[in-house]
């Protein structure tokens, strides 16, 4: 079965607000919502299949995109890679010329729409910002919830609240301030045992490699009203988060870094073939920051995580 190539875009307006089309009845998988785009011709390159097709289906000219995600999926009956790409600037006011209802939706509103299997990851990445922020070890915890507060009104999205010692109590009482530092303005990442999930119900969940191996034939451990993600630092540990359905991971480390000095690097080259085989959204991690975000989306990436290149109090 030849797997049909198709370009797609996240269209965002001056207000971060995303374009979502309903596919016709008639079509495969009809009467569900979809991101715009269509069918590469052969020998079409992305960018101008892209462009082809918002201007038939829109009406509209697109003039800065970027590369967002590549997710490739298998249908009972059809297969598919979708070249996923982010449409920040356009010219033209964007009608469904097809006749296809439209509507301009926030990234949490994504929730309330159905999409095809395939375009999860899309959604996922969609509603992901560029930059997710690991926190430092070692900080007294007044200085830890300043710099929380910090890097939020800094405009970080995301935060991973770093646990290395485990099953700390004083990581459960840190938790308990970070959640509700992050309540209403960034999305909040525990780390621990899963007997914890069920004390911190707005906050999304980071597992560890040791985790993921010991978890992920069991499936997933949260609803997917919540975040899953994983630290991956090879192509089976990967395999093992796509098996427990994660939504996004980590994949490090890209460079060499202090906080670990003894593992190899995976460098870029190696890191964008370990992202074409996955298809969901990957931050990489280890020797990078903000100044590497642009490369990481040409890798492939949703973007670049760290610590110290993101902690305000660095």
């Amino acid at each position: 079965m030849k797997r049909v190539h198709v370009a797609a875009a996240v269209i965002r307006d001056a207000d971060g607000k995303i374009l979502i089309a309903r596919r016709a009845d008639a079509q495969h998988q009809g009467g569900l919502w979809e991101f715009p785009g269509g069918k590469v011709e052969e020998g079409e390159a992305v960018q101008v299949a892209l462009a082809r097709e918002l201007h038939e289906e829109l009406g509209i000219v697109v003039t800065a995109a970027r590369p967002l995600i590549t997710v490739h999926h298998d249908y009972p009956d059809k297969q598919v890679l979708l070249d996923v790409w982010e449409v920040s600037a356009f010219t033209g006011e964007p009608h469904g010329a097809e006749g296809q209802p439209l509507a301009w939706v926030t990234g949490r509103e994504l929730g309330n729409y159905e999409f095809p299997a395939a375009n999860q990851p899309i959604v996922a990445a969609a509603r992901l910002p560029s930059e997710y922020l690991i926190t430092p070890d070692d900080l007294e915890t007044p200085v830890m919830l300043r710099g929380i507060q910090k890097a939020i009104a800094g405009g970080i999205k995301l935060i991973q609240l770093r646990a290395p010692n485990g099953y700390d109590p004083k990581y459960r009482d840190l938790a308990v301030d970070a959640v509700g530092l992050c309540a209403g303005k960034a999305q909040l990442m525990l780390k621990g045992p899963f007997e914890w999930l069920g004390d911190f119900p707005s906050a999304g969940w980071h597992i560890t490699a040791a985790q993921l191996r010991k978890y992920a034939s069991a499936g997933r451990p949260l609803p997917a009203s919540r975040w899953l993600a994983a630290s991956c630092h090879n192509a089976e540990e990967l395999s093992l988060a796509e098996q427990m359905g994660v939504d996004f991971v980590t994949l490090s480390p890209v460079q060499p870094t202090r906080t670990h000095p003894d593992a190899v690097p995976l460098g870029w080259e190696q890191a964008a073939q370990l992202i074409a085989g996955f298809s969901k959204p990957v931050f990489l991690l280890g020797g990078v920051g903000p100044a590497e975000r642009q490369k990481a989306w040409e890798t492939g990436a949703q973007g670049v995580a760290g610590i110290r290149a993101f902690w305000p109090e660095a």
